[in-house]
Parts: C-alpha cells; structure tokens; sequence
C-alpha cells in the first residue's frame, strides 16, 4: 500500500481519504490530518517532520503532495508562548516547512504538533456537533464519552485553542484516551499507526450517533413536503437581487432535496435557522444565517448591521464582506445556495444540507444552539480570512455567470463550451447526444440531452438549467444540421423542412424562452449566433442551409433591434471551412469540393489567407463578444473565415 500511495505517508493518504469520503465526518475542504515521521536530512543528521494537511486540501482527494512536512520540534515550541497573533503563527509555520513547493500548513497545525502520537484525525462530525450543539453539550460530550476523550469549551482555531490544549492535554489525557472533543468544532482522534487513528474516529463517532438514537435524536423524520413550485423567472429574478447585493454575478443552485423544502417550511425555522452554523468552520460558505424568504436588500441591510455591531467590539480595523446571503430557505422554493462560482454554491448546499442534519439532532435533544454571535463575527472576519481577502487576484472574466451553449458536444459547440469554462462561466451544454451529460466532469459544467426541435424537451432543459446556476446570462447558438449538397430543383420538401426546423424555428423557439432570463441576467444579456460564411455569399448545392442562415441571421438583427431596451446585446459569428465540426463528414467535403472544382486539401484552405480555420477560432471569438471588449457592441456580423474574396 505505501508504495501505490506515495512511500511512508502511503497509510496517511489511505486513511485520510476515506474519512473525506464520509460527508457525515467532513464536507469540501474541512477536516485535517497527520502523521509524524523520522526523517533525514542532507547533512545525514535525523530530525523529526511533522506532515500535515495542506490548507485548502481536500481529504477526499488527497494524495502525498497535500500534506505540507514541518520541522516538529520548533513547531511544537510555539505553542508554549505566552501570546502569539494568528497572523504571526502561520508565520511561524511558514518558516518551518521544508518543501519549497508545498502547499502552507494548516490553521491546526499546532494541535496536531502538540499531541505526542503519530497519527492525528480531525474531523467535523455531524453527530458529534449535534450533541456538542444541544444543552450542556459539555455535560453530554463526558456523559457519551467518559475517559475515553478531553473535552476542551469552543475556542476560535489558531494559537489560543492550541495554546489551551498544550496547558490542558497533560491533565486531561491518561493511557486510556482515544482522542479529544473541541466543543462545537469536531472531535480529533489519534494512534500509532494510520488504522488505529482512524479505526478510534470511527469509534467515537459511532458512539455519538448510538447516543443520539437512544435519544431518538438521530432519525428526525420531516413532514412530507408538496414539490416545490418554482417559476425560472422567479429563480432568476431572486439570482438578480443576490447578485445586486454581492456587488457582481452569483450562480444560485436550487436545491433538489426534500429535506431541505420540509425545513423551510418547518414551523420553528425562523428559531432553528438564524442562530448560527453548525460549526464556525463551515461560515466561509454559508455565512452565519440563511435568507428566509426572497427579501434579500433585508437581508444585506441586517448583515451590514451585524458587521457594525461586531466590528466595533474588534481590535483592528475590518472589511466588510458582501452582504449578500449564500443560503436561502423559502416555502415555495425550498433551499437555494449561492456562490460566486457553480463550485461554491454547491458546497454551500451541501454544507446546509448537513447542518438540517445537526440543527433538528440538537433540537431533539432539548434545544438546538450555536455559538455566540461574536465567536461567529470573529471566525468570518478572522485576520487570517482578512489577508486572503486582501491578497485575492481578480475575478475571472465569467464568474458567477451562466452561459447555454446548443451543440455543445462537438466541433464548435463543444470549443466554446471550454472556452467559456477558461473564462470562469459556468456553462450548460444542450446537444441531442447523449454522451454531453458526461463530457465535463466538474460543478461548473451541466450537459443536458436535448432535442431542440421538441418543445417540451427545451422547456424541461431551461427548469434544469435555472435549476441548476439560478439563470441564463449568454446564449451561444450554434446547433444545427448541413444537409447534403443538392440543387434547388432536387431539393426536397422532407429536406426543406427539417432544415428550416433545426437552423430557423428551433432557434426563434430558443431565443423567445431565454429572452426573460437574459433580461434579468446581473451584467445583461448576451446572445452570440454562429452563423455562416454562406449568409454573405452562399454556395451551390447548398440552397437549404444557406436559406436557413440567412433567415436565422435575420432574426438576430430583429432581435438587436427589438431586445436593445433590455440591455441584451446580440452578435453574429460567419465562420467558413471548419473541418473540424460535426456537420461535416468526409463524404461531404468531397462533395463541396467537388461543387467548386477544388481538391479536398484546396477546398480546406480556400481563403485569402491560405489558412485552416479551427472550432477553437470561432469560440475564442464567441466567448470575447460576450465579454468587455465588446460591451458596446450589438448586431454585428463578424466573418471568421481567412478571408473571402466574394464576402470582401
């Protein structure tokens, strides 16, 4: 095993993998492990590494180079200072590392230095917090427990919950304790081999939930919720006004879960839901409270009273956050998240959907409570978050915005799929291929199969849509069909129709459904069409398509003309010779080429240029038109085609 995990951590990677596999134990970045190793140095001289997970590391994911190596000795001196800022800890921790390309330690980095076994877990158990989060939870935690574990109050991660636990872990750990309870943190756990460590998780976790059940706390069934009833226009409309408060453009995912519509709809959920997360550790995601109901200028308005309140108890100058909410309970639409990408929103969903989990557990148990508001103000605007704030990079050019692309499974469909995704859009993709559903595994793509000539597929692909990122913000129209080359006299009306249908009806239909989502789209509309070199100048033998773009380049005019009073902007793409697209089969390059008198090579590059233009070029293009560059721009036609003598 360790040589198919990477050497002596082999085991760490092992272990600390299957805990992240467990949502119940920790959920998208949480959670930290260990081991400590003997280790030498260049000098031959033995020293003593401290491997911990790297900040941002996912367990679930992680593999040897997401554990950043630390010298433990100095390390573990640190926490018997008599004061030291958190700021000046990760300092500290920064200077011992001994990989110049490891990733920076751990916040918990001192606890796990401090401990003297070799294998530490820690993790956020839904179980654990649920108990800790009832009254006397302190009380509950020794009750369950016994001997087996320290019990340590809340205390904000960094230098003074370690520096606590070096004072206290002396008095409190014997021979016979199998790990430690932070109250309303987690619980940590340790060993001397990586089994033994996480076998003692697994114990005192389960130990927890047996004491929940026999509290008939554990299986808190919910009142069977009616679907929830939800318009895309109100979705995207209640997208708009996070993403006004946000001050720029948030995905908003509406959560498919039950659980999530019975709590929102939960008699107590103006109690149970505004006191604060399950653990301060998951407020980067969820911030302190959800939105209950869609009046979200109160809700900004209600932070920005928190932040005033609370930033004047601090000691040093804070900035304040968007006030926007990332989680939103309504009794129509159940439980929404919002993230200022497809990824952060998933994970706040994910995150509340636990912590429905740990709030009814702890209400079951006499009375759901969180932490103090100003333990939560201090963890949100903790000087270690403030840094990252200060030292963040720019947005990417899409983010928090949604783009449809049709025929997003191949040729230029599917290069503006990656080109917007490079761009930081989240991105749906329609194709009548199955295969799109796959194709990009990652939060911010979603494929959907979808026949544009069926009305009631496009309808149900836009509920999935706005469903899934709260809206439509771009719109690239490029499906559609070439059919084979014939004259005008042997075109026929079978031919005829189902091109008009693809290339002109289906995409009218289209337009006119997304034209409320791109109306309410934080930064406005934008509708890129690929249109072809054949709207300019059409060719022989290609009467139908060149008809069918001709016609669908017209509407995109209409729609500059008639959609300009709603912000929307709408421009046409021309590409010619793009080989590498699905329209195109070598039986048909023949036969254009045929149709011109060319060879196949001559026909690919017959353009001013000489060159071969590639689906790549037309989507680079596709994806800056919807971007700044262009923002004053609307009905233009740009060709991408090397240069045509009959267009120029």
């Amino acid at each position: 095993m360790r040589a198919r995990l990477g050497g002596p951590l082999g085991p760490r990677v092992y272990t600390s993998r299957l805990l992240g596999r467990d949502k119940s134990l920790v959920l998208h970045g949480g959670g930290n492990t260990s081991v400590k190793l003997r280790e030498k140095d260049l000098f031959g001289e033995e020293l003593e590494v401290l491997y911990v997970k790297g900040s941002g590391a996912d367990l679930e994911t992680i593999d040897a180079g997401g554990f950043s190596p630390l010298r433990l000795a100095p390390v573990r001196r640190l926490a018997g200072l008599a004061k030291l800022s958190d700021a000046q800890m990760m300092n500290e921790l920064g200077a011992q590392v001994l990989r110049a390309d490891a990733p920076f330690p751990s916040v918990e980095t001192l606890l796990h230095a401090i401990l003297p076994h070799p294998y530490v877990d820690h993790t956020h158990a839904d179980a654990v917090l649920a108990a800790c989060n009832a009254p006397d939870g302190e009380k509950r935690m020794r009750e369950i427990y016994g001997e087996r574990v320290a019990v340590i109050p809340y205390i904000k991660a960094g230098f003074d919950l370690a520096a606590f636990c070096a004072r206290e872990f002396p008095k409190a750990l014997g021979k016979g304790s199998l790990g430690v309870v932070l109250v309303s943190h987690g619980i940590v756990s340790f060993g001397a081999s990586a089994r033994e460590s996480y076998e003692r998780m697994i114990e005192l976790v389960t130990l927890a939930e047996d004491y929940l059940a026999r509290k008939k706390a554990w299986q808190i069934a919910l009142p069977d919720a009616q679907p929830a009833r939800r318009e895309r226009a109100e979705i995207a409309q209640l997208r708009k006004s996070v993403s006004e408060q946000a001050g720029a453009p948030m995905v908003l995912k509406a959560s498919d879960s039950a659980k999530g519509l019975a709590f929102a709809r939960h008699p107590k959920v103006a109690t149970l839901s505004q006191q604060g997360p399950a653990t301060p550790d998951h407020l980067i995601f969820t911030k302190a409270r959800p939105l209950l109901g869609r009046d979200v200028s109160a809700f900004a308005s209600s932070y920005r009273s928190y932040f005033e309140r609370n930033s004047r108890k601090a000691g040093d100058a804070k900035t304040m956050l968007d006030p926007a909410p990332r989680v939103v309970l309504d009794p129509q639409l159940g439980l929404l998240a919002a993230g200022r990408s497809a990824r952060e929103a998933a994970v706040a969903e994910e995150i509340y959907d636990h912590t429905i989990d740990v709030i009814l557990r702890a209400e079951a148990l006499g009375g759901w409570r969180a932490v103090s508001e100003g333990d939560l103000f201090a963890v949100e605007y903790w000087e270690l978050e403030q840094a990252k704030l200060h030292k963040a990079g720019p947005r990417p050019m899409f983010g928090g915005e949604v783009v449809l692309v049709t025929g997003a499974a191949s040729g230029i469909g599917r290069a503006c799929v990656d080109a917007f995704l490079r761009r930081g859009a989240a991105v749906v993709g329609l194709d009548r291929n199955p295969a799109v559903a796959g194709m990009w595994r990652k939060p911010d793509f979603f494929g959907v199969a979808c026949d544009l000539t069926d009305a009631d597929s496009v309808e149900a692909s836009l509920e999935e849509a706005v469903g899934q990122y709260g809206g439509i913000d771009m719109l690239v129209l490029n499906a559609g069909i070439f059919p084979s080359s014939q004259p005008l006299q042997d075109i026929s009306p079978d031919t005829w129709h189902r091109t008009m249908s693809v290339n002109v009806e289906a995409q009218l239909r289209l337009l006119q459904l997304c034209h409320p989502l791109l109306k309410l789209a934080p930064r406005s509309g934008r509708i890129v069409v690929i249109g072809s070199r054949n709207v300019p100048a059409p060719g022989p033998g290609a009467g139908a398509y060149s008809a069918s773009k001709a016609a669908l380049n017209q509407l995109a005019r209409v729609a500059a003309l008639e959609w300009a009073k709603d912000g929307i902007r709408i421009n046409s793409l021309h590409p010619d010779a793009v080989y590498d697209t699905g329209l195109w089969t070598e039986e048909l390059l023949a036969a254009r080429a045929k149709a011109y008198n060319l060879t196949v090579e001559q026909y690919r590059r017959k353009n001013l240029l000489k060159t071969e233009v590639a689906s790549s070029d037309v989507a680079e293009l596709a994806a800056e038109m919807c971007g700044p560059l262009f923002s004053k721009t609307t009905a233009a036609q740009v060709p991408v085609d090397g240069g045509n003598e009959r267009v120029v």
